[in-house]
């Protein structure tokens, strides 16, 4: 049975998982309580190599403080030994009577924590204000099932499936409507990706921009690509500063991306670059804009995805598709992996 204070708890550990760091680690918060539902220590992540959050709330305590506690926690204890010992382990050992989380831990070898605890007397309950911990840790979950960062690929085109006219102009094929939906799109991610191609040819701000304002939430830019940005292009205005891969290795650049705690990844494009993620299996979310014109040309939306014949398609799922003003934003997943 969960009691109201570790209700407050979980809410609290909520706030203080906040506190900590985005990367490669999950942030977590800790609370303990007292046998009488009091405010002992809390505590939360601050880093890989760092205590973790149970571990963080105990130190606040003298030796034996902690006996017959309960510890609140965002995620379930761990039981793995890394950087730092297992959480369950020092629980245990802590002599906590109690540990009430709200999410299991998906990772092969960090869970089984709850399972260590219960061996050992303890009294386990799990999924306390799960849905919101799992809100939380969305992003990162997400990067665990993955094994990288979500990607989401992004284009504009025509109808005919044109990015740009055969002059290479491109502004504007959409409407604002569009436009708007892109810049909220952006405000949701974590980093937006172009080449070198396209930034060389268009020069963008890469920003989130909320009318004329800028967004609260800027995602880091990031360029891929060997030729150089020039000193005086608008990406240094950005609010963040960019983050320049020269590699051709995608999984390179989303690994380093994962490290920095960027678990969702907005591809801007340009077609290169859109159609090597699609080409290597790494795009999870299709969003084509589509503007009801004909351009011709050359300029199509997208290049070699890797498909030499009609067998080796790459199949969509359609997930919706929205109306924007006079456009069509359609947004689609790889074949069974529709979200």
């Amino acid at each position: 049975m969960v009691t109201q204070p570790e209700l407050a708890a979980m809410h609290r550990a909520l706030e203080l998982a906040a506190r900590g760091p985005a990367s490669r680690n999950p942030q977590v918060g800790a609370v303990l309580l007292s046998p009488a539902g009091d405010v002992l220590a809390e505590g939360w992540h601050r880093g890989a190599g760092t205590p973790h959050a149970e571990v963080d709330a105990l130190a606040q305590l003298p030796a034996g403080a902690a006996r017959g506690a309960t510890a609140v926690v965002t995620l379930e204890p761990c039981n793995h030994t890394g950087r730092t010992g297992p959480c369950a382990l020092a629980l245990i050992e802590a002599g906590v009577a109690r540990v009430a989380y709200a999410l299991d831990d998906p990772g092969e070898h960090e869970g089984g924590g709850a399972a260590r605890l219960r061996a050992a007397g303890v009294d386990v309950e799990g999924g306390i204000l799960e849905p919101e911990a799992r809100a939380f840790l969305a992003p990162w979950l997400e990067t665990r099932r993955l094994g990288r960062p979500h990607v989401t690929v992004k284009w504009a085109q025509s109808l005919d499936g044109r990015a740009a006219a055969a002059d290479g102009t491109s502004q504007w094929i959409t409407g604002a409507a569009a436009r708007a939906d892109v810049h909220r799109r952006r405000a949701a991610s974590d980093a937006i990706v172009v080449g070198t191609g396209t930034l060389l040819a268009d020069d963008p701000a890469l920003t989130a921009r909320d009318g004329d304002a800028l967004h609260p939430h800027q995602p880091v830019p990031i360029v891929i690509g060997a030729r150089a940005v020039p000193a005086g292009a608008r990406i240094h205005d950005h609010p963040h500063a960019p983050l320049v891969y020269a590699t051709h290795s995608l999984q390179d650049v989303l690994a380093d991306l994962a490290d920095r705690g960027h678990h969702r990844v907005f591809v801007e494009g340009g077609p290169t670059l859109a159609s090597a993620f699609i080409a290597a299996g790494l795009a999870d979310r299709i969003l084509a804009y589509v503007a009801p014109t004909l351009l011709g040309g050359p300029r199509v939306a997208l290049t070699d995805v890797g498909v030499a014949g009609i067998t080796q398609q790459r199949r969509l799922t359609i997930d919706r598709i929205d109306r924007l003003g006079e456009d069509l934003l359609v947004i689609a997943s790889p074949e069974g992996e529709a979200d």
